[in-house]
């Protein structure tokens, strides 16, 4: 019986971790937090916020995931959207509004916001 969710991972080119810690970190306002050492030289990065963790790692034949995608719980959309000018609205579904914006990488991050 499945009890929860632990981490979303993503994959990212090798060298992407800068791009990858302005986004997180500093646009979506997760908190980074270290690897574990066996895993933290294959490089990406982990990041947590409220009842969420995603984990990027490094993929040799990197591919964006274009349709594949975590939807992330916020709350306040339109300071977000502010900050994403390439975030695309999507129409509503029963009690959220949303929009969708791809990572650094090209990911697609769908973002939620309860109305």
């Amino acid at each position: 019986m499945i009890i929860g969710l632990h981490h979303v991972q993503l994959a990212a080119p090798a060298g992407s971790e800068p791009e990858l810690r302005a986004f997180y970190a500093g646009v979506l306002g997760l908190q980074e937090v270290a690897k574990p050492p066996a895993l933290a030289e294959r490089g990406g990065a982990w990041f947590r916020g409220q009842g969420v963790e995603v984990h990027l790692g490094i993929e040799e034949d990197f591919r964006p995931a274009a349709k594949a995608h975590p939807a992330f719980l916020v709350d306040d959309l339109d300071e977000l959207v502010a900050k994403l000018p390439d975030a695309v609205p999507d129409a509503p579904v029963a009690g959220f509004r949303r929009v969708h914006v791809s990572d650094p990488v090209g990911n697609r991050i769908e973002l939620m916001q309860r109305t």
